[in-house]
């Protein structure tokens, strides 16, 4: 895999390009409801980045120049894709509520992973792997999502706004690929990572959204033999890295919560 250019990178990267986007056109084409439902979710998400990113910031990971470097630029491009997202609603004429309970208010699952990760980036020096593995996984996953929404949904206002995010989401994605890529060879980092991957990964949004909200998005972008192909493909990728070719992820999740049990 080709090294990624942090420089290169940070020198481009910048908030969400919206030029030219007809804002005026998407109320003219039909949102699915269904999308409708998928897109808030998302857009809950992206806004949720800076409690993800509070965590890291009592971990390792702000410790490496180059990661910390990463995350700046992650989180200042993540924040628009949330905003983009909003106007889209807006347009369409389903602007975003105002949300039950503010992002800065953590649950008490929420306080305990935050705790628990800080503690076992103080315990282990390799912290970074699991941190840029998870990553990969969750950016890879979303990456995904975006791609199946753009599909199902068929707007074409919309799928221009998702081409941009995505643009964004694959370069998040080779990044924290890399670098899982590059960590996972050092010893037992490989063992450890795909320990904590196996008993605690849950897609982007776990324990975030709404009850039921992630196995509805999840039926929807994921349903038939495409979005089947797409998850396998979501799977494939990480099973290439260094310790995972043997995981079980989305497809065992979605077979989990998402297909009513089966297996």
């Amino acid at each position: 895999m080709a090294t990624f250019d942090l420089d290169g990178w940070v020198a481009r990267s910048g908030a969400l390009d919206l030029t030219g986007i007809d804002w005026a056109e998407v109320p003219r084409h039909p949102v699915p409801p269904e999308a409708v439902r998928t897109l808030h979710y998302m857009q809950d998400i992206e806004s949720h980045t800076i409690v993800y990113l509070r965590s890291l910031l009592a971990t390792r990971a702000v410790d490496d120049p180059e990661v910390s470097t990463f995350l700046a630029c992650w989180l200042y491009e993540e924040t628009f894709h949330g905003i983009a997202l909003a106007r889209f609603l807006e347009a369409s004429g389903h602007p975003v509520p105002p949300r039950p309970r503010p992002h800065g208010q953590e649950s008490l699952a929420q306080w305990l992973e935050a705790r628990a990760t800080a503690l076992l980036s103080r315990a282990w020096s390799d912290f970074c792997a699991v941190h840029m593995t998870w990553g990969a996984i969750n950016e890879l996953t979303t990456l995904t999502g975006y791609k199946r929404l753009k599909a199902v949904a068929a707007h074409p206002v919309l799928s221009e706004l998702l081409e941009r995010i995505m643009r964004d989401e694959s370069r998040h994605f080779f990044f924290y690929y890399r670098q899982a890529e590059q960590r996972l060879r050092r010893p037992g980092a490989a063992g450890v990572a795909r320990f904590l991957v196996d008993h605690f990964w849950g897609p982007v949004g776990t324990g975030v959204g709404a009850r039921g909200e992630l196995e509805f998005m999840a039926k929807y972008l994921f349903a038939g033999d495409e979005g089947q192909a797409a998850v396998r493909r979501v799977d494939d990728t990480i099973r290439r890295l260094p310790g995972f070719a043997s995981v079980q992820l989305l497809e065992a999740w979605l077979d989990r919560h998402a297909n009513g049990g089966r297996t």
